[in-house]
């Protein structure tokens, strides 16, 4: 699971990373609200930890921006601001929870547990699906209890789809995840990497399923249920 921090103050950010990174999430983070509209954009996150009082811009700004776009991710508040209003305004604009400054790490640790397990269906570190069983602290994915061999973006796209099991899952969301810096995604590479997922899964009897319109849902197959 990827997270997106967005806090200024870099003790607690450098905190943050610590004990997340330790609990098996991947972290990126930013003191830059508008920074964090471009990662966003230019990455896939899972999760997002948004502090309102960043220098070039409100936290509430970043939270609008995001909603407004449509990005459905679930975004837990920090902040010193303590008012009820405030609260009032950020969970109105679309946030899922909210977390006043000062706080016990164990306890946003637990919320963003909560917040997973809610927005992502009964999320623990071990998710099953037919045959299949996701890691999601190594990152590793089983079949039939053996390791199952992937290249790495293979390995990702299917690690989304088994996170999102049952549901439909956007292409932009895909290649939001599978995008790299360092190498181009081309225009048709989701495709064949669904292609070959599909030929990979037929032993396992989990099926990817092609939603016109919409994106691609993971299920397993009526003879392997």
């Amino acid at each position: 699971m990827k997270i997106l921090l967005i806090e200024d103050d870099a003790v607690l950010s450098d905190g943050l990373m610590h004990i997340l990174q330790q609990s098996g999430y991947t972290v990126s983070a930013t003191a830059s609200g508008s920074y964090a509209l471009q990662l966003i954009h230019a990455q896939g996150f899972d999760l997002i930890v948004l502090d309102l009082g960043l220098p070039d811009m409100d936290g509430l700004d970043v939270l609008r921006s995001i909603r407004k776009q449509k990005i459905a991710l679930p975004i837990l508040i920090l902040t010193a601001r303590d008012g009820v209003t405030d609260r009032i305004e950020g969970i109105s604009l679309g946030a899922d929870d909210y977390l006043t400054k000062p706080f016990d790490l164990g306890e946003l640790e637990a919320r963003i547990h909560a917040l997973i397990r809610r927005c992502y269906g009964g999320f623990t570190h071990r998710i099953e699906v037919g045959r299949l069983i996701l890691d999601t602290q190594t990152h590793q994915i089983l079949a039939d209890g053996r390791l199952f061999t992937l290249s790495t973006r293979e390995a990702t796209l299917l690690e989304i789809l088994i996170l999102q099991a049952g549901k439909v899952v956007s292409k932009d969301r895909i290649a939001q995840r599978l995008a790299s810096t360092h190498e181009a995604l081309a225009d048709n590479a989701i495709e064949v990497y669904i292609h070959r997922l599909r030929k990979s899964l037929e032993p396992y009897q989990s099926v990817i399923r092609t939603i016109r319109g919409l994106g691609y849902l993971l299920e397993v197959s009526s003879d392997g249920e």
